[in-house]
């Protein structure tokens, strides 16, 4: 009860004050506030990290999904492919196409055949956008905003400022946006909001003006939902190393040379040449960036609406056992590039026409058939099944000769820490020493040390990152309890300031740091830990330490590791590509960037 008043009452003097602490580590400040016996200081502690490897991850029913070449200067080429089912919107199946059952077409003489002819077969997969990517509200995204911190900036330099085009429907990036010679400021013909606007695009590593080859194929290989061994109560794993296209893929449904775009896809209406209007001009649809190629219309006519009245199309199962599925692979053709995809957003869009007869008089009817890759996402339980393939070159004998198993556990900390995406690597700390950190957490006790805050710091290895040339850094660590797989942070009472994987969990942190546009640390705020294990007699769990592609995506699953073991880890760390190097413990002591844990504590004196 002693311990617990000098703690509240020295809550309530920092509270009033505002008190703060300027001493260097490992010492302890003698300044005395109001005659109070309280003292402030810093102390920093050993933490060891180990490396560890991972054989392979699971992949299906992923948030995202990797698909193209990485190469890592570091870790090596990774190429990532889609393997996806295809299903129908409804699980009830397709009775018919048109208006009536193929049956009634049949066998009814006063039904004709409408005649159901594809017409289109559209396979979409949207980019990844940087969201809050407009701080000015100007119409144009910050990467390409000539001041985005300033709504009056002129970005196409034709007069205008971006503000002033956007509310006129002019483009602010083109100082002639219809094209006819004459510049928008002096313009007074250019029909409203008639281009592609353009966006800031996110989750894509590499070289964004790259070629690649894009490639759509049937596959043959029936992915299971549900796993048999357990009883068909749990799903079907299915792991980053298995490459389904290479044996199970048969005709190929696209194949062509694709670049990425930052521009909305544009359909115009068709020109109605009885009226006076030109019909052209009006954009119909706005479609946000993506790869948007037309699939084998044939093929589809002969595999899917020719099926109509089939047992085929009677269910989802059916249609999903029948398909099987896509493959979709992207190779460079000069240089490497990886896109995220989130494919439960994806479609592929079967357009069809028929004829519809009434009387005498015959028209032609526009319809279409959406499938679905998967479906769920957000908020919502993924369905049906894709599964990434991860293929990765070995990493070099730098990276390998420091991983650790539990089996043979070296006595000194990593002096580099490897973190890598997919199917690569993750780190154990043990805070204050291996044996469970006893003697140092006794006399912290012992000092009657309040902790005001606890940081473990990771510096990046900026040495080893420039002479490999690494351009893309990963944005967040995730630090958690290796032994629960629980964050450390309490998420009812963090701060957050909007719903993205940036803006969520800030006191706990974790971000990278950056200086002149390279990364320079990394610092997770583990105070609420480090208290519960002082005060409350937690345990001093080892930690894990992971990337993540986003730190919202907590779930949990088993991956295998070299010896063939499973272990449970986060899912975060397997959904993106990226790599990093930082600094380990196993430095010189005096090295200002050795990793350390740094404690600013009140002590108390009773």
């Amino acid at each position: 009860m002693k311990r617990f008043f000098f703690y509240l009452l020295a809550g309530f003097v920092f509270m009033a004050i505002g008190v703060s602490c300027e001493e260097d580590p490992v010492t302890i400040g003698d300044g005395i506030v109001g005659q109070e016996p309280f003292i402030n200081g810093k102390a920093v502690y050993d933490v060891f990290a180990f490396n560890k490897n991972i054989e392979t991850i699971p992949t299906n029913q992923l948030p995202v999904y990797q698909l193209g070449y990485f190469d890592d200067p570091i870790y090596g080429m990774t190429e990532g492919i889609i393997t996806s089912q295809l299903s129908l919107a409804s699980s009830g199946g397709i009775q018919f196409f048109g208006r009536y059952t193929q049956q009634r077409e049949e066998n009814d003489p006063d039904i004709p055949n409408e005649n159901e002819t594809v017409s289109e077969v559209i396979l979409y997969l949207p980019y990844f956008q940087t969201a809050n990517a407009d701080q000015d509200l100007d119409g144009v995204a910050d990467s390409l905003d000539a001041d985005p911190n300033d709504p009056s900036s002129d970005s196409d330099g034709d007069g205008l400022t971006d503000s002033e085009e956007t509310a006129r429907g002019s483009d602010p990036l083109n100082p002639d946006t219809d094209g006819d010679g004459i510049g928008d400021a002096e313009d007074d013909s250019t029909p409203d909001n008639i281009f592609p606007e353009r966006r800031q695009l996110d989750s894509i590593y590499g070289d964004r003006d790259a070629e690649f080859n894009f490639k759509v194929s049937r596959s043959t290989y029936f992915l299971r939902d549900l796993d048999p061994d357990s009883g068909f109560q749990e799903s079907e794993p299915y792991y980053s190393n298995q490459n389904l296209s290479e044996d199970f893929a048969s005709d190929v449904l696209f194949e062509g040379v694709l670049e990425i775009s930052d521009e909305e896809i544009l359909i115009f209406q068709e020109d109605d040449p009885d009226t006076e209007e030109d019909e052209s001009l009006i954009v119909e649809e706005r479609i946000q960036p993506g790869i948007r190629v037309a699939l084998d219309p044939d093929y589809f006519q002969e595999n899917f609406i020719d099926l109509e009245g089939s047992s085929e199309l009677l269910s989802n199962a059916n249609f999903k056992e029948y398909f099987r599925g896509i493959h979709l692979n992207l190779n460079p053709i000069d240089s490497e590039v990886m896109i995220l995809f989130d494919i439960t957003q994806a479609r592929l869009t079967v357009k069809y026409t028929y004829e519809a007869t009434d009387g005498e008089e015959v028209s032609i009817i526009d319809e279409e058939e959406e499938l679905r890759l998967l479906s769920g996402g957000g908020n919502q339980a993924i369905q049906n099944n894709a599964v990434n393939s991860l293929t990765s070159e070995a990493y070099p004998s730098e990276v390998t000769d420091t991983f650790a198993s539990d089996d043979n556990l070296p006595e000194e900390s990593a002096s580099r820490i490897y973190l890598k995406g997919g199917a690569g690597t993750f780190a154990e700390i043990e805070l204050f020493d291996l044996m469970g950190g006893g003697e140092a957490i006794n006399e912290i006790r012992q000092n009657n040390w309040l902790i005001n805050e606890a940081n473990l710091i990771f510096y990046v290895d900026r040495e080893r990152l420039d002479a490999a040339g690494i351009t893309d850094e990963p944005p967040r660590l995730y630090l958690y309890n290796a032994e629960t797989n629980l964050p450390l942070f309490n998420v009812s009472t963090e701060s957050n300031v909007e719903d993205s994987s940036l803006g969520v969990f800030l006191n706990y942190d974790g971000i990278l740091e950056q200086a002149l546009g390279k990364g320079v640390k990394y610092t997770v705020r583990i105070t609420e830990y480090l208290n519960n294990i002082i005060q409350r007699d937690s345990v001093n769990a080892t930690l894990g330490l992971s990337l993540t592609a986003d730190i919202r995506l907590r779930t949990n699953a088993d991956v295998i590791l070299p010896d063939g073991s499973e272990k449970e880890l986060t899912l975060g760390n397997g959904i993106t590509p990226l790599g990093t190097v930082l600094v380990g413990g196993n430095v010189d002591a005096d090295d200002p960037k050795r990793l350390r844990l740094e404690i600013s504590y009140t002590e108390i004196d009773p």
